[in-house]
This record gives structure tokens, sequence and C-alpha cells, in this order.
């Protein structure tokens, strides 16, 4: 294997890392948002109350995209294993 396929594998392991945290991130991003934002208009100050709603929302963003990411992990697998078998 040539340094240049090792980077090729190296740059799709980082995709395929970006693709599978996505959905949770940008949920977790916009619940944080909104929580910020109901925080700011009602003068909230309560640190942790941040965390219970993130955490649900970000389980559930997991639930939802669970196909997606063991479909993305497993056409990624898949083409590791044909990198090992043609050597």
């Amino acid at each position: 294997m040539t340094g240049l396929e090792v980077l090729d594998v190296a740059r799709e392991g980082i995709w395929t890392l970006i693709k599978v945290a996505s959905p949770m991130m940008i949920v977790g991003l916009a619940v944080g948002v909104v929580v910020a934002l109901f925080q700011a208009l009602t003068q909230i100050q309560e640190m942790t109350l941040v965390f219970v709603p993130k955490i649900l929302a970000i389980f559930f963003a997991m639930m939802v995209s669970l196909p997606f990411i063991g479909q993305v992990l497993s056409t990624y697998m898949a083409r590791l294993t044909d990198l090992i078998v043609a050597g």
C-alpha cells in the first residue's frame, strides 16, 4: 500500500466520522441555542438547565439516524476489507 492510498483511507475515515457525528452535533447545537434563547428571554440563569434537553434530543437523534450511521460505517468497513484483501 502506497502513501497515497494510506492518505486516501485516512481522508475517507475522517469524512465518515463527520458524516456519522454531524446529525447529533447539529441537533445538540440547535437545542442549545433554543434553550439559551429561552434562558435569555426569561432571565433564568441555571447552568444545568441545558443538559437534560440536550441529552434527550441527542439520544432521540441518534435513534432516528442509527440506520444511516450503520449504512455509512458498513460501507466504509467494506471498502477497508476490500483494501486489506487486495493487499
